[in-house]
């Protein structure tokens, strides 16, 4: 086993070759909360979504934080009736954040979620991620039932997540249905279906996850309307 050793920040990080080739690592000093920060985007432009959280992960290490909101309007001032609940679950322990950057998505609802300009993020809760979040985004192709990549905008049968990082990653992926907002109101996502479960997609291969129950049924309803996405992100 090859072990290499690293001074970052004070301490001292051991990772052997094993760690790099199945993703998983063991760290000598536990996560801070103080080394994550946010910034909330409103809009996401054309053709880009709108309403997400960026992550900053300076833990030199892949975390799982349990993250609570409270919207905010364009003054500054607490939304109190409107709730906000995320896509990817920052807000329940089920998203991986990698070190470095990362992100996820937010909802609203109740009075006032059109009026939302920015959010106020508490770390309630932060531990270490059993397994390395991807460092490169995992990317989802859509298939027809022939095994062909098809448009996410059809009636597709099934998922390939593709990661190019050298380690396994531990995903999961849903299908996303966006609302068609009137002028100066944001775009977010009214139905978040999973697809499959927790998966695993082995470093530098693909895995294919059929689309069945919950998930079909949305892609049955919702396929060749004007804003779906499938999304993956790490998970555990």
């Amino acid at each position: 086993m090859i072990r290499r050793e690293n001074l970052l920040a004070g301490w001292v990080v051991v990772v052997s070759l094993s760690a790099i080739m199945t993703g998983v690592t063991h760290w000598s000093s536990k996560p801070t909360k103080s080394a994550l920060s946010f910034a909330y985007q409103r809009e996401g432009g054309d053709n880009q979504i709108s309403q997400t959280l960026a992550i900053r992960n300076t833990n030199k290490e892949s975390v799982v934080p349990v993250l609570a909101f409270t919207a905010l309007d364009q003054n500054g001032d607490p939304l109190p009736r409107v709730h906000v609940r995320t896509v990817y679950g920052s807000d329940s322990g089920r998203l991986v954040v990698s070190y470095g950057s990362d992100f996820d998505i937010l909802r609203f609802s109740g009075a006032g979620e059109h009026q939302v300009y920015d959010v106020r993020v508490t770390v309630r809760r932060l531990v270490a991620a059993k397994s390395r979040a991807s460092t490169h985004p995992v990317t989802v192709r859509e298939l027809n039932g022939a095994g062909r990549a098809v448009s996410r905008f059809t009636r597709f049968t099934a998922v390939r997540m593709t990661n190019i990082d050298p380690y396994p990653v531990t995903m999961r992926v849903a299908y996303l249905v966006y609302d068609q907002p009137t002028e100066g109101e944001t775009q977010q996502a009214v139905s978040v279906t999973p697809i499959g479960g927790l998966v695993v997609v082995p470093g530098g291969g693909s895995t294919v996850v059929k689309v069945t129950g919950a998930a079909a049924s949305a892609v049955a309803r919702y396929s060749g309307g004007p804003a779906v996405s499938v999304k993956a992100y790490s998970s555990q």
